[in-house]
């Protein structure tokens, strides 16, 4: 259950915010200033800090800047009045998460919290890359020994040091996000704020308003000024992902920013001059949005200055056994379940599967497959519950004749058995004599390839 520290003077607030975050499953506390705030951190780890700005003896920035010293990871959202909205953003640029407005809607805050806690998992997970992508980029350790990730990964090296516009392109799971913080982190501005927005994730009346931000009374409801990303990332990096997905107006506002490294409010009359990097992703073909109309030529190339393909997880196997061993190791920790290790049979099957949600599908299936090893070992049929039958698993490409083999007779073995248990109208101990295997072996078989011998 996520914990969150509400802290305000306000004791109705701080009631009423605790009734309505207790209700969607967070543990709450509440401190009504900034000393016992930071006892209450102190005495135990809090995934997300709701603090005021304005607070008796110590003020929310001052707030902020003592939990971050204590723990980084830590996600601050500021709540602020509207006269203090300039500070807010400071507080921002200093590692705060985000700001609200008061009054706010609580609908708001709710999502604001879950955006905080997929960004703590995520940067808790993928160590904002220092460890995760590693010795290949002169930290820790890497995960991957192919060739095609030695690639990549040197290629990040080598553009982090600049200041050019980097698009990340690959499928979906393949990790561009990761890949992105690497390029900020190796930076010059790894420092200064990381500000990732997902375009595909916000509707697109709202996007732009996210994006450049907006003057009060810009439309019905803007009661306030609203800072953009792109204002709030000024001096940092902003990661586009899923950057095909903007509609033409925004291609044509951010082209302007890429040209003109200025923005401009809704509502407002003054261009704003940003200082920011930005790195974009996508898993579309950009090229062919160009043949058909939906994507700017130009834009595409002031966002390709530095391309990066990620390859997909199908293309480098190698690589397979190293992530889930990596996954094994994580999940037997979290789990706490001691060591664990995964078969030969259940290796070489993870290496014939093509991997359609690549290394982000791989990791759900380690872990749903560790929830269900009950030994030290994890097999083949742990694995099933996430991969496809076996006679449906597809051979990458270049597979040798003993891989090809081995697919053609699991496919054959699992028509026979299915022809066998209709002729013994689903009978097992018939079909395993027919078939000339004990029963058992029958049984492991009918799981491995999923088999529903009832509704044959």
């Amino acid at each position: 259950m996520p914990s969150i520290l509400i802290v305000d003077d306000k004791d109705s607030l701080r009631d009423m915010l605790t009734r309505t975050l207790s209700m969607e499953g967070y543990e709450v506390e509440t401190a009504s200033d900034g000393k016992d705030a930071l006892k209450m951190a102190d005495a135990r780890r809090f995934d997300v800090v709701l603090t005021d700005l304005k607070l008796p003896s110590m003020d929310g920035i001052e707030i902020l800047s003592r939990l971050k010293e204590r723990d980084p990871s830590l996600e601050v959202i500021m709540m602020t009045g509207f006269g203090t909205i300039e500070t807010a953003v400071h507080a921002m640029k200093l590692g705060a998460f985000d700001f609200l407005t008061k009054p706010f809607d609580p609908e708001h805050l709710s999502l604001l919290l879950k955006r905080a806690l997929q960004n703590q998992r995520l940067a808790a997970e993928n160590v904002l890359l220092r460890e995760e992508l590693s010795t290949r980029i002169g930290e820790s350790e890497i995960i991957g020994v192919s060739s095609k990730m030695h690639e990549v990964t040197e290629l990040v090296r080598k553009v982090a040091g600049s200041d050019s516009t980097v698009l990340l392109c690959g499928e979906s799971g393949t990790g561009k996000e990761l890949f992105a913080r690497a390029v900020h982190m190796l930076s010059v501005r790894q420092k200064r704020s990381y500000v990732a927005i997902n375009c595909a994730a916000i509707p697109r009346e709202l996007l732009e308003n996210e994006l450049f931000g907006s003057e009060r009374g810009a439309f019905t409801g803007a009661v306030a000024r609203k800072i953009g990303k792109f204002e709030i990332a000024s001096g940092g990096t902003i990661f586009l992902d899923e950057v095909g997905d903007l509609e033409p107006s925004l291609q044509a506002k951010l082209l302007r920013v890429l040209q003109e490294r200025q923005i401009e409010r809704l509502g407002g009359t003054k261009p704003v001059p940003v200082d920011v990097r930005v790195i974009a992703a996508t898993n579309a073909d950009l090229a062919d949005g160009i043949k058909k109309g939906s994507f700017r030529e130009d834009l595409y190339y002031r966002l390709a200055v530095f391309p990066i393909t990620i390859p997909p997880l199908r293309d480098r196997p190698d690589d397979i056994p190293v992530l889930a061993e990596h996954f094994v190791i994580r999940y037997a920790q979290e789990m706490k379940k001691g060591k664990v290790r995964l078969s030969k049979e259940a290796r070489d099957l993870l290496v014939k599967y093509h991997w359609p949600g690549n290394v982000r599908e791989l990791e759900n299936t380690i872990e749903r497959a560790m929830i269900l090893c009950e030994r030290r070992t994890i097999g083949p049929e742990q694995l099933a519950i996430r991969l496809r039958r076996t006679d449906e698993i597809y051979l990458r490409e270049g597979a040798g004749l003993k891989d090809i083999g081995q697919h053609a007779s699991a496919q054959a073995e699992r028509a026979a058995i299915i022809r066998v248990l209709k002729e013994t109208r689903g009978n097992k101990r018939k079909a395993a004599k027919v078939l000339q295997i004990d029963y058992t072996t029958l049984f492991e078989k009918l799981k491995r390839y999923t088999i529903d011998y009832k509704n044959l």
